[in-house]
């Protein structure tokens, strides 16, 4: 730890009557997602129950979205943190001819948000081939970040060729075990899984992360706030391209008793959101470069946009939660 998506056979219908998908999203939920690309979602979680709803423009630019935020963080003592996620430093094509630009411009951005963050969590692929050279740019790109801290979680991008040994020697101080961590703040209690390293197809956790878990949660109350970071989603998104973590129904039972939970992820390069009871999965938009949504595509290979429209499909996330009312307000940023 560093002080940093057609089958056109007959499908089963999920609770609100819309057939359901053999990968477990509603044609309404994709329909929805695709919506969602590039956009806001203004989002509050209170009491295990979210209520969102999709930013447009208008209520962008008239700042409907900031002040969702911002209501629930005006209090003495508010949490505010952004989420950053897949800036792919060392990245060469055509989906993206500047990368280490366009992070900086999310950092930029990060920098002008009105505040300054407790912290930053970087949700993975901080690198694009986890080179020692690429690993100490991105590093020295995020003390340019204006907040207390920066946490990071490594993606497969990060592990490339030695099981991410190096991704540990420049962000996994203070982490145990394959640079998995938690930590306390403003009465919420965070924490930061790897499962992007035994992964054949889909992410995995393992049985030591799993135990980490149990134990770390076994003092908690039931009704403290849980926030889970992770890269790749530990709901089942779309496993035919490993967007999914095979063990991670594990850790979800073990949180089931939790009246909060909210679970932010990176790896899918897109904005995307999922309610399972009392656990909202989020994932989040990369500063680097689109993937196809879910099933478009043969494969998730990187997606070339005209230049004018990059930055609508690249962006940030902030987010805040005051404590005692105990609600977490989410607003994702194009970085247009």
């Amino acid at each position: 730890m560093s002080d940093y998506y057609d089958s056109h056979d007959a499908l089963p219908a999920d609770d609100t009557g819309q057939p359901e998908t053999e990968h477990g999203m509603t044609r309404r939920q994709l329909m929805r997602h695709a919506g969602w690309f590039g956009g806001a979602v203004v989002l509050t979680v209170a009491g295990g129950e979210v209520i969102s709803h999709i930013a447009d423009s208008r209520d962008i630019h008239a700042g409907t979205a900031a002040a969702s935020v911002g209501a629930a963080t005006e209090a003495s003592g508010a949490l505010r943190f952004v989420q950053v996620s897949d800036s792919h430093i060392g990245f060469q094509g055509p989906a993206n001819m500047d990368v280490a630009g366009s992070f900086t411009e999310a950092i930029n951005q990060v920098n002008s948000l009105g505040f300054r963050p407790d912290f930053v969590m970087h949700s993975g692929d901080l690198t694009h081939l986890s080179t020692a050279g690429q690993f100490d740019q991105v590093k020295q790109m995020m003390t340019g970040m204006k907040t207390d801290r920066v946490f990071t979680v490594p993606g497969e991008h990060d592990s490339i060729g030695d099981a991410g040994r190096a991704y540990r020697r420049t962000f996994g101080m203070g982490t145990l075990g394959d640079g998995w961590y938690s930590f306390d703040t403003h009465g919420v209690h965070f924490i930061a899984l790897v499962n992007t390293l035994s992964l054949e197809k889909l992410g995995h956790l393992g049985n030591a992360q799993i135990d980490f878990v149990r134990k770390d949660i076994a003092g908690l109350s039931s009704d403290t706030p849980i926030v889970v970071f992770s890269h790749i989603p530990l709901f089942a998104m779309y496993p035919k391209w490993g967007w999914s973590t095979d063990d991670a129904l594990k850790v979800i039972a073990l949180l089931r008793r939790f009246s909060s939970v909210t679970c932010l992820n990176g790896h899918v390069h897109q904005l995307f959101t999922k309610t399972d009871g009392n656990i909202t999965f989020h994932s989040a938009t990369t500063t680097a470069y689109p993937l196809p949504e879910p099933g478009r595509a043969p494969a998730p290979t990187p997606q070339v946009v005209p230049a004018r429209q990059l930055k609508d499909a690249l962006g940030i996330r902030s987010v805040g939660y005051r404590q005692g009312d105990r609600e977490l307000a989410i607003k994702d940023q194009r970085l247009a």
